[in-house]
């Protein structure tokens, strides 16, 4: 396949696209606006590949995106472009809906078109892949509850809001307008080369520098969390075999409470780190707690039996084999936080 991905250069963009230069015969088209969060750092290595081709452009440039299409004569589309980092979103929603709204219905605009002039057996073969969370299905609260791809609608934040906003657009052009989709929702990720606004690489970074490692409320909120390596592959085995109006789960099998994983990176850390910032025993004495973020959500967890049983996909990673080897790519690189929010020209946030 040809697959044109949006949000090639944002953390998860940037590992499918690695998965599919690196382990698939598939070519890729990376559409990316590059805002702060993209890293094209992050694909030095694809980007040598012949199979690889960037097009540096806005999913909201209707004119830009019927350009690519007919350019590249893409046979699928995976949809990562997004504004995803839920305090931004209460502070600044305008991007959100912008971004999270009004490019999806832009980009499914765009496929509708290419796609109907498609012949037969080339739409049969076409996939829009949305690419979405599970915060759309909002709180779990103290249920000891899942998840499923049937669960109710409850967003909580301006950023799950327009991300639940943008699934049932596509839903609406799969029933509507017959453009075959696909939709996904995963749990927390990640990994190499998440942009330091995420709890993972802030409270590496802080550590290392000594700073608070602040934390929403009790810290006791419930996360699923999966290592990017294996949603990238759960993302192509959808996108290589599940059937058009198809809905999946993606999850680590993993809940940890907030502040257990802040634990796990201190002891790793105590560990790999052990030439701490000076004044500190124990990374573990910068926690600190902070005002909770309005609307928290209390607790969310993800059942993917549905893409186990029925296309075989379990991850690879548990959670201290994955967050020993996200330790160790940041300890490896540790100038890269510094690097991408200087070039961003954001202050670091500490409350996570």
């Amino acid at each position: 396949m040809k697959i044109l991905v949006t949000g090639g250069a944002g953390f998860i963009g940037s590992a499918l696209i690695r998965h599919i230069i690196g382990h698939t015969q598939d070519s890729v088209v990376n559409v990316d606006k590059l805002t702060y969060a993209g890293s094209l750092e992050a694909l030095e290595d694809a980007a040598s590949s012949p199979r690889y081709q960037f097009e540096h452009l806005d999913i909201c440039n209707r004119a830009g995106l019927d350009r690519a299409f007919k350019h590249h004569q893409p046979h699928a589309v995976m949809h990562l472009a997004a504004e995803s980092h839920v305090d931004r979103s209460i502070v600044g929603p305008a991007a959100f809906v912008e971004t999270n709204v009004v490019g999806t219905y832009t980009l499914l605009e765009a496929s509708y078109a290419y796609w109907r002039e498609l012949d037969t057996t080339a739409q049969q073969r076409f996939r829009f892949h949305h690419v979405s969370t599970d915060e759309v299905f909002g709180d779990l609260g103290s249920s000891a509850g899942q998840f499923t791809e049937t669960s109710n609608y409850a967003p909580s934040s301006p950023y799950s809001a327009s991300k639940a906003a943008a699934d049932h657009l596509v839903g609406a052009w799969q029933r509507t307008y017959g453009l075959p989709t696909l939709i996904t929702h995963c749990s927390n990720n990640y990994g190499p080369y998440q942009f330091p606004e995420k709890l993972i690489p802030v409270m590496i970074a802080n550590a290392l520098a000594g700073s608070p490692l602040s934390l929403f409320g009790d810290g006791l909120h419930e996360r699923d969390w999966l290592y990017v390596d294996d949603h990238v592959r759960a993302l192509h085995a959808v996108i290589s075999c599940a059937a058009a109006g198809s809905t999946w789960n993606i999850g680590g099998d993993s809940v940890q409470r907030n502040i257990d994983v802040v634990h796990t990176l201190c002891e790793l850390l105590q560990e790999l780190a052990p030439a701490r910032p000076a004044g500190v025993l124990h990374y573990k004495d910068l926690i600190r707690y902070v005002d909770d973020r309005p609307g928290h959500d209390r607790r969310y967890c993800i059942n993917a039996s549905k893409i186990r049983d029925e296309l075989g996909w379990v991850p690879q990673e548990g959670f201290q084999t994955g967050m020993r080897k996200t330790v160790q790519w940041y300890l490896a690189n540790r100038d890269w936080c510094g690097q991408r929010l200087a070039a961003a020209g954001v202050e670091q946030d500490n409350r996570l």
